[in-house]
Parts: C-alpha cells; structure tokens; sequence
C-alpha cells in the first residue's frame, strides 16, 4: 500500500468533507461575511422566518420594514422587550450593505404568561417582530440589482423548560421589485402596536411605606372606563411582576388609579417610568391572549424611593453562587482550565482509547501491525513511525473538530459523522476501502501500475505513509462513537473554539496512544512474529476486513439512497476493479482494456450521481415492521409527554456501527421490549443517517453532538440519557423509575 495512493484518497476525503451536503443544499461559506443561507429556519420549538415588507421597493432615501416571523409550537413562548420575573428578549444581529441601517424592534403588546409563581411576557402562536430599515439616499444594490440582508436571531424559547436556540436567516430580493407579501401580517403587528397621545395625565408617587408607589392615569379613551387593565413595564426590575395582577384598581371618574409594589432589585428613582397599559380582549383574560388595545406611556415619578435592602440569601446559597462565580472567573483566566474542561479532555482521551476497539478501525489498525512486523529490528524506523501515525492521527481529529465547529458557527446543524451523512463521502470511502481490499488480496502492485518516482515514494518518505495511515484511520473512525465521546463531544461544541480542539485533540492522543507505546516498546514488538512468508499470507487476509467495511458501506448508502443507490455505486466499484486489473495488463491490451472502463464509467456517472441525490427512503430506519418502533419527530414527542406517556427515543444513523449493534442486541432483548410495553413506553427512533436539523437541535439540547444517544423522557421528569453502548440492566433499572 503506497503512500502515493494514501496521499490521493485522504486528499479526496478531505475535499468530500468541504464540498458535503446534497445537490438541493450546498453548505456555502463566505469569507469575512455571513454565511449564505435561507429566510426561513427551524428548531424543534419554533419556526423562524425574515421577511421584508417594501411594496414600492426598495428606494433610496425612504424607509421598508423588516420583520422576524416567529411560529410557535402549541405550549412555548418567547419573551417581550422585558421578560418579566424570568426569560430574555429575542436578539437579532444584522449584516446588512452600506447604505442601510436597522433600528430597534417595534414589540408588539405581548400577553400575560404565568408559570407556577413567575408572571412573564411573551408571545405564544405566531407573531411578527417589526423593524424599520432606513435606505439611505446613496443606496446602491448590487449588481444584479438586488439587496442582501443577513441576521442572526437568538431567542430563550419557554414552556415550564427553557432552551435556547437561534438561526441565521438570509434574504435576497430585488430592489426594484413590490415586496408585499407579507402584508397582513405587518398590519397585524402595526395593530399590536400601543398607542401613543399626548392626552394622557398620568403620574406616578412614592408612598410613605418606600416600598410602593401610587399610579394615576387620566385621559384613557372611554372604553377603558370601568375596566380593568393589564400593566406591561418596559423595565425588568422596577416592580415586582407577579404582584402586578393582583393590585386592587379603581376608577374615580375618568381617572385611573392602582398601586403598584416596587421591585427588590430596583436601582435609582428615575425620572420617569415607561410602561404600557392593555385593555383585556371581552371575555377574557390578560393571561389568555393579547391586550385588544394598548397605550404606552412615560409617566414622571414624584418623590424619591430608599434603596432596595439588600436581599438575604441563605449560606448554602451563598456559596454556590460563590463557586458558580469562581468557575466563570477561572474559564476566562488565559491559561485556566474548567472542570467541566478536565472532564471533557479526560472523556476525549478515554473514548479515543476505546475508539481501537471499534470493528469500523480494524483494517486500519491491522495494516498497522503489519507495518510494525515489516520493521523488523529497525527501532529507530518504528519509533518515527509511531510518532507520524499519532501526528496524523491528532491533526486529522483537530481537523475534522475545526470543521466542524467552523459551519456550526456558520449556522449549519451538524454532530458528529456529519461527513457521513453525505451519500458522496459515503461513496468516496466504499470506493477507497475496495481499492485497498483489492491491493492488499494482491491483485495489483502500485509499483507496476505507476511511473517509479511515484511508486517508490513510500521507500523514500516512510514517515508520510505513516502520516497518512493516522489520516486513515481517522477517516474511517469518524463514525464511531465509543463509550465516553458523546458527553465529551456534546460539551466540546459549547466551549470556545480553543478548547473544544483541545477536546479533539484529546480524542487523537487515545486512539494514536497504543500504537505509540506499542513502537516505542521493543519488548513488545519482539512478541510479533519475524518477518517472513507469514507476512504476505497475513496482507490477504486482512482484505477480506476491508471488503467488508465496503459491504457496510453499501448498506449504509442504501439506507440514504434506496436500491438504486446501491446499484449505481456497486456498479462503479465493479468498473473501478476492472480499470485497475485492465491497467495491470502489459502492451496494446492494457489500453484497450482501460479506454472501455473509462468509457463505461464516464456513461455511468450521470446515473451514479442521480442515485445519489435521490431522497432518502420513507422508513429506512425509523419504522420498525412490527410497528413497536415509530419514526421521531419533535411534534410527535411533544404529543406524547402532554398526553402523560413516557418516551424513549433512540438517536441512530445507519453509518454508527455502535447503533446498530445495540439495535440488534439490547434493543431487541425480548425482556427489554416487555419491559416496554408493560411500562406504556412509546418508542421513538430519530434517524440521522442523512442531514436533519431538527435532530441536530434536539440532540444539542441534550448536551450530545453525534449518535447513538439513548433517552427515556418521562412527563413532569428531566430527560434520562443512558450510556452509548447501553445493556439491558441499564435499560430495564431506568425503567423501574417510571
């Protein structure tokens, strides 16, 4: 196996990864900008879409609207411009051309929400967050004529839990053309909007208790007389929210009263207050939905309220909040480590060790062996090579992390084995481990089939061949994931960058590590057998481990791609083989024999690539025949736990050998499914055999970043994550817990 060969197939993996995604959605990245998107999103709990609302264009020197159209799953809510006694307002991040700006958000009037003592407020179902963009006289479009307006929005979604989540949204549109679309929707919003009249009287005085002031307001229209109002400050800490509600109001006439408790954690007495008053939709209340009509106003403050006291905390309280500070304090210090740091690299370390044990790293690590025995009593030559393959081994992780993490940042929803959830990675491996099956059963030599120079290269640079087998093996591990890798991997992709590749590099160090120790012990190179006969006998008999991870393949593209996937890509294998025994043959026969592979396969291309973008099968994995197992979705998840039932999700992909071997094992443990069924637990598979967002989300929100994860979700309960290579007593102790 030369280092010519490796060199051309890493290179190959290498570029698969940059250029991954299907024909329909290409990852693209621009350089210095935002990356190049959709205008609409999802996440597990709300669909997020921009639009722009421009119905004579976009002219220089007048104003459009934008807008973020937020729909909600039944049950979640996002937060106002104050959240009230917890939560936080929606964050959007512009990129927009020059000649452009943004202003605020115009919040609509949100509705009251409480949860168990907490008064909030937010919005449930649809909304529409406005926001003027002024298009200044010197405008310009581009040169197609169009404008293109990026954004970044992160929001805290709610519902008793609380998860955030965020989107990068993407709009281009022509200047010159109507953009009215949306317009029932910018009406709905404006018609959300307070009032603002210079009517109004209002005031507002401290009480003699300090702790309270008195509020009085006059020059409400007339529906408001008699009428109870809904009370929305614009500041989060001047009252107490959740005894807002409950204060007594009366009418004297035209004229408004209440008082309203300040808040513990008030500052300074401002001179004046904002905050904004509902008139409750007839029939129902603040909390059910949307004031009807609302009013903003900025109300002076008379007299001058004491500092809050300071709160008293208990000790134990005291000092959590103490250590909870400390580690913030020491993850900022250059050069301070976090625990949860020390855990992540200690489970990078672990998982990369037990990574060696995978079946998917076996060829890989034979050949490695072979190439220990080759060495003979070269200990020099073994060492250096112990050190090239752990080099390779840890840059190629680093790599792939760097990767990674860089189109995460970029707003993609990617875990780990992103790469193969790509059929043309898939297919460029299955292509890969057939060559290397066929050079190693012997049926060609490299140094027969390419000019000397090249042939010859692994003579001269050992040390790259080496290299370039820790790239390989990494290729092939990727998919993996091995006891201890997940909870390292799911806190690796929410540290800052330098730490989570220091968590990668961490998964290199183990699994290069026995490969290491084990060239640098002479004791223990002593044990392999002297190099002989035995050797070539050994080379063949580790391609048949190669020619199965080709069939592992194949199944695995078949799972994404159907039978005719499996077809197209058998096909080009069979050609591929017959170009290289063709290029093995001596004079005019040689290229002949090659000029008809090159020709069929150049025929078979178009269909390969057909096959390959064709959508993945309706229930590949997510069905099971029996119908025990149903395909997950977040809504069906959803329904489930608010009808009272427990859920257990399983989190596979065709290509995690892990998965399917506790498929096949513990998940189909007669004992287990009872133990199921006797429990009422509904059973879920969330298949990422090919790119899925929402199971990106959600296995994000569990703190993992690759598959398999195994999660019993009981109602009222946090969800229970058991161990990557689950056992039947693990499955059936969680279960004694419902």
């Amino acid at each position: 196996m030369s280092s010519a060969f490796l060199s051309l197939f890493v290179r190959l993996w290498l570029c698969s990864l940059v250029l991954m995604g299907s024909a329909q959605a290409q990852i693209q990245l621009k350089l210095g900008g935002s990356a190049a998107g959709t205008d609409q999103a999802g996440t597990p709990h709300v669909q997020a879409q921009l639009v722009l609302h421009a119905p004579e264009g976009v002219v220089p020197g007048k104003e459009v609207r934008l807008g973020l159209l937020l729909r909600h799953q039944p049950g979640w809510h996002t937060y106002w411009k104050n959240a009230g006694d917890s939560g936080l307002p929606t964050q959007l991040n512009w990129t927009l051309p020059p000649g452009l700006s943004a202003g605020e958000v115009d919040w609509p009037v949100p509705q009251q929400i409480r949860v168990g003592d907490l008064l909030n407020y937010g919005y449930e179902d649809t909304v529409l967050l406005p926001v003027p963009l002024q298009v200044a006289p010197d405008f310009a479009p581009d040169a197609a004529g169009q404008v293109r307006i990026a954004v970044h929005a992160s929001w805290l979604v709610c519902r008793v839990e609380c998860i955030p989540e965020e989107v990068q949204l993407q709009l281009q549109v022509p200047v010159a053309q109507s953009h009215a679309a949306f317009d029932a929707e910018f009406i709905a919003a404006s018609a959300r909007q307070p009032s603002v009249s210079g009517q109004f009287d209002a005031k507002m005085t401290v009480l003699a208790s300090g702790d309270r002031v008195a509020l009085q307001v006059a020059g409400l229209p007339d529906v408001t007389h008699g009428q109870e109002l809904a009370i929305y400050p614009e500041a989060a800490d001047t009252f107490q929210h959740a005894a807002l509600s409950g204060q007594p109001q009366r009418w004297q006439g035209a004229v408004w009263h209440t008082e309203l408790p300040l808040s513990d954690l008030r500052g300074a007495t401002p001179a004046a207050v904002d905050m904004v008053l509902g008139l409750p939709v007839a029939g129902s209340s603040v909390a059910e939905q949307p004031p009807a009509q609302a009013w903003r106003l900025h109300v002076p403050v008379e007299g001058v309220w004491p500092a809050a006291a300071q709160a008293q905390i208990s000790p134990a309280l005291a000092a959590a909040l103490a250590n909870n500070q400390a580690a913030v304090d020491a993850a900022n210090v250059p050069g301070a480590v976090g625990v949860g740091v020390w855990m992540a690299l200690a489970g990078g370390l672990l998982g990369g060790l037990l990574l060696n044990l995978m079946p998917c790293v076996f060829p890989v690590l034979a050949i490695k062996l072979l190439g220990l025995a080759r060495h003979g009593d070269h200990l020099r030559a073994q060492r250096w090579s112990g050190v090239a393959y752990a080099v390779g081994t840890v840059l190629s992780f680093v790599a792939l992390g760097a990767l990674l993490l860089g189109l995460r940042a970029a707003g993609e929803q990617l875990g780990w084995g992103f790469q193969l959830q790509n059929p043309w990675v898939v297919a460029a491996l299955a292509l890969l481990f057939t060559l290397l099956g066929l050079n190693l059963a012997g049926m060609f030599e490299f140094g027969r089939m390419l000019p000397s120079a090249v042939a010859s290269l692994h003579l001269r640079h050992p040390m790259a061949e080496a290299f370039l087998s820790g790239v390989l093996a990494v290729a092939v591990a990727s998919p993996c994931t091995a006891p201890f890798m997940g909870a390292s991997l799911g806190l690796a992709v929410a540290m800052p960058a330098a730490q989570a590749l220091a968590v990668f590099a961490a998964l290199g160090v183990g699994m290069a590590l026995p490969f290491v120790l084990l060239s640098w012990a002479p004791g223990l190179v002593r044990l392999l057998p002297r190099p002989g006969p035995w050797m070539n006998t050994f080379r063949h008999a580790v391609a048949f481990p190669m020619l199965a991870t080709v069939v592992w393949l194949v199944w695995v593209l078949g799972q994404q791609t159907g039978v005719d996937g499996i077809a197209a890509l058998l096909a080009v294998l069979l050609l591929v083989a017959a170009l290289v025994w063709a290029l093995t043959q001596q004079g005019h026969t040689r290229w002949v024999l090659s000029a008809v592979a090159l020709a069929l396969l150049a025929w078979l291309a178009p269909h390969l690539r057909a096959s390959l973008q064709a959508p993945a099968p309706a229930a590949a994995i997510g069905q099971s025949a029996d119908g025990s197992w149903q395909t997950w979705s977040a809504q069906r998840q959803q329904q489930l736990l608010e009808a009272g039932q427990p859920v257990f999700v399983d989190y596979t992909a065709a290509w995690c050998v892990t998965c399917q071997y506790n498929k096949r094992t513990t998940l189909s443990d007669p004992q287990v499914l009872d133990a199921f069924v006797r429990r009422g637990v509904q059973l879920l598979r969330a298949d990422w055999t090919r790119r899925d967002p929402d199971i990106t989300a959600a296995l994000n929100a569990l703190g993992r970043s690759g598959v398999p994860v195994y999660v019993l979700l009981t109602p009222g309960r946090s969800p229970q994550v058991l161990t990557e290579l689950i056992s039947t007593d693990e499955v059936l102790q969680a279960l004694e817990g419902i």
